[in-house]
């Protein structure tokens, strides 16, 4: 319970504020949107706790404090309103009071710009679950004739970006034509962060092996951390506005989720968990890789926020079920 202790006080500081900004509606709102994020993240935090694991206790400690920072007025208030702010090509400033005095409007704009922000994140979530289910490192296999198969096909170099490229051409032909070049751009973008990002963790990886202790490392899986939540959080926040208009109701609620989420990861390490159920890293991988089809579709049909959650949620329950049989029959 003690880690979730600093999630209990950010809530009742977060449903003080959305009482004082909108009374009790504003406090039923804040916890629909806080049980959202919760729900449609816990994939994110098996992931998170992955890259985590690895790093030491104070680079954990950041993760919840700087970490938590980033993400509530980094990705859930300036980065929506940078976005806004490019669309329609207006001042951050005046973007800002759009949002707080024409909040529909504000949505409207937001929404907008949905298919190059399902491009760029669903393309750099898609290369997260290429990298992982395509790692011909890996020994541990959860859907074994599927997943054998596919590390042979990623003994390919750079096969993860070539497969991701093509889904993000294919995905453009089914956009309106106004729609292909900014869908195209975008996922290209999100493409580039990932191996950029990958680059710099694998260059100060082999840092390490070869004995060069670098503060660096902890850095850059911090870094990528943050992009990762980024990436999850854009189907959040863009879902967020089918709920409510306000946009600090909006960043109330998702802060709250945000908070559990990344004290859930450090739960998740602390406890062993992911030693103890082996194929639970596997489910959540399978959940982001599923995600970023989801998003890619949702260029072109709307996806729903329910569907999303419940497809993650079926493959973390499901390899949680295999991590007990796995353990029972090996015990």
């Amino acid at each position: 319970m003690r880690h979730f202790y600093a999630s209990f006080f950010v809530s009742v500081l977060g449903l003080a504020l959305a009482y004082a900004w909108g009374g009790l509606s504003g406090v039923f709102v804040t916890l629909i949107l806080a049980l959202m994020e919760i729900s449609l993240s816990f994939d994110n935090a098996v992931v998170n706790a992955a890259v985590l694991r690895h790093m030491n206790a104070a680079w954990q400690r950041r993760f919840l404090t700087w970490g938590m920072i980033i993400a509530v007025f980094g990705m859930r208030l300036l980065f929506p309103l940078a976005i806004v702010a490019v669309v329609t090509a207006l001042p951050l400033m005046d973007v800002t009071f759009m949002a707080l005095e024409q909040p529909d409007e504000y949505a409207r704009r937001l929404t907008s710009a949905h298919v190059q922000i399902s491009s760029f994140g669903g393309m750099y979530l898609l290369l997260v679950f290429f990298s992982f289910i395509l790692d011909r490192d890996k020994q541990l296999h959860w859907i074994g004739w599927l997943e054998r198969r596919l590390v042979r096909l990623g003994k390919l170099e750079s096969i993860e970006v070539v497969l991701a490229l093509a889904t993000l051409v294919t995905a453009q032909y089914f956009l309106p034509e106004a729609e292909r070049l900014p869908g195209l751009l975008s996922g290209l973008f999100g493409v580039m962060l990932f191996v950029l990002v990958s680059s710099v963790s694998a260059l100060f990886g082999d840092a390490e092996k070869l004995g060069q202790k670098t503060s660096a490392a902890g850095l850059v899986s911090f870094l990528y951390l943050q992009v990762l939540d980024s990436s999850f959080s854009f189907d959040g926040v863009i879902g967020a506005f089918a709920i409510s208009k306000d946009i600090v109701v909006i960043m109330l609620g998702l802060s709250i989720g945000a908070m559990f989420v990344r004290s859930l990861t450090v739960f998740l390490v602390r406890k062993g968990t992911l030693e103890e159920y082996l194929f639970l890293e596997h489910g959540a991988h399978y959940a982001i890789g599923a995600l970023a089809l989801l998003m890619l579709i949702g260029m072109i049909e709307h996806v729903s926020e329910v569907v999303t959650g419940l497809v993650g949620l079926g493959f973390i329950l499901l390899s949680l079920w295999s991590s007990v049989l796995y353990k029972r029959r090996n015990g």
